[in-house]
């Protein structure tokens, strides 16, 4: 993205947030549901799914590989995509380069999917894609026999000769990665045999959860150490139909606005609540967030509910580091929060902020600074200071380093500081969350376009 083409963003100071709302389907869910259909034997129908960039680049990616993807309009339920699959190890040879554009899960996910198939897929993305390491899926992707060929580094673009013959694969995760996790699974699927990842700590299971749905033979088992999940391979999918519950990382920007402008009462409806991903949720009732759960229901095997949330006063925690993998998208939003708690909130375990859009970790602490906030931090840990009852400063221009998270997360800084906070791109938002602006103004947010600063 040029320079010109980038849209600033402003957020201002607010008050009495209210109102009820819906983010958009979640994110790892909606990649999943496209790549399982795909595969399946059969028509199936998907409700709710995010349509964002990210998903549409994946849907794209299917279809390149042969499968039937269309969407229809239903004017109750919006968009409704069918999608006819091409059986387990059936994607056809695609004619061009697949382009994931900022979507790590897509490309590290289709690369599973299509490392035992007898054809060859290049993969690139935009410039923030093509900077982050793919040798976390390329090392267990070649144990099955895959031809991989990368730029130095195990950079995007890459090229992978799907594996004739795969031998099935025993994994253990040297870092807690649920892409990396299902990128094996997926891989192991049209492997003879069974297929193995050992994950010392538990990471987002909703590869495991859909497989299942989907009719995989997947066995999942809880030991003392950790989590044993175990597919058989060559074993033909059905297909489903899916209703996306909303993405709890996009509720977050909301939540966490709720909690820390004053006089605030808000409604998320409709929101994934799996183990896996509530860590912020937890995290913000530790330090003292008002914060219920209504409606609590189970859909197609995942925890959904609404999430109420009031403005509450924050006192500084210790998040663990095992509590990292529950919450990993949500840190930085955290760290905002924490920016007005009383007293200083250290998060330990978060060196996968590193290897994310950009170094979040970096870039998070350097966005805190812009905006007077104090901030240290560590290889995979960081602090911050809270204000307490004193105001934060803000009025500083934000260098988003063309991730999302970056962008919404400090949208919601700039509700509750003395100046407003300048974002240098709001158009990276679109990636996941295209609503973002419209949903948050409507609460009573102040965020709006700004002139661009040299």
């Amino acid at each position: 993205m040029s320079h010109t083409d980038q849209r600033p963003l402003k957020s201002q100071a607010a008050n009495d947030l209210r109102g009820t709302i819906q983010v958009p389907g979640d994110k790892s869910i909606s990649h999943r549901a496209l790549m399982f259909s795909a595969m399946a034997i059969g028509q199936s129908s998907i409700t709710g799914l995010l349509e964002a960039e990210d998903v549409i680049n994946t849907a794209k990616a299917m279809a390149a590989l042969g499968a039937t993807v269309e969407r229809y309009n239903d004017p109750e339920k919006g968009g409704i995509w069918k999608v006819s699959g091409l059986g387990v190890g059936g994607f056809n040879q695609p004619h061009d380069i697949i382009d994931f554009g900022n979507s790590g899960t897509g490309v590290r996910l289709c690369a599973g999917l299509v490392a035992t198939c007898p054809i060859t897929v290049k993969f690139t993305g935009d410039d923030s894609l093509r900077s982050r390491p793919m040798k976390r899926i390329t090392d267990p992707l070649r144990l099955f026999g895959t031809q991989i060929d990368t730029l130095e580094g195990e950079m995007l673009p890459m090229r992978i000769k799907g594996a004739v013959n795969a031998t099935p694969v025993q994994y253990t995760l040297p870092v807690a990665s649920a892409q990396v996790k299902s990128a094996v699974l997926l891989a192991g699927l049209n492997a003879p045999g069974t297929t193995s990842v050992f994950e010392p700590e538990a990471t987002r299971d909703h590869t495991e959860k859909m497989l299942q749905a989907f009719g995989a033979k997947i066995s999942v088992e809880e030991t003392d150490d950790g989590r044993l999940i175990s597919v058989e391979g060559q074993h033909e999918l059905t297909a489903c139909d899916v209703i996306v519950p909303g993405d709890p990382s996009s509720a977050a920007f909301a939540i966490v606005a709720g909690v820390i402008t004053k006089g605030s009462h808000i409604t998320i409806e409709n929101i994934l609540l799996n183990p896996t991903r509530v860590g912020l949720i937890d995290t913000l009732i530790e330090m003292g967030a008002d914060i219920t759960i209504i409606n609590d229901t189970v859909s197609g095997g995942e925890r959904l509910g609404d999430v109420v949330v009031k403005s509450s006063l924050l006192k500084g925690v210790t998040v663990p580091a095992e509590r990292a993998p529950s919450m990993i998208d949500e840190y930085p939003v955290l760290a905002i929060a924490a920016a007005f708690a009383s007293g200083t909130t250290r998060m330990e375990g978060i060196g996968e902020l590193r290897v994310k859009e950009c170094d979040r970790l970096a870039v998070v602490c350097d966005g805190l600074k812009a905006n007077a906030i104090a901030v240290r931090s560590g290889p995979d840990w960081m602090e911050v200071d809270g204000a307490g009852n004193e105001a934060v400063q803000g009025g500083g221009f934000v260098k988003t380093a063309m991730d999302h998270r970056i962008a919404m997360s400090f949208m919601v800084l700039g509700l509750c500081t003395q100046e407003p906070v300048t974002v240098d791109d709001g158009n990276i938002i679109a990636t996941s969350f295209p609503e973002f602006e419209d949903l948050m103004n409507g609460l009573g947010c102040k965020i709006s376009e700004t002139e661009r600063l040299q």
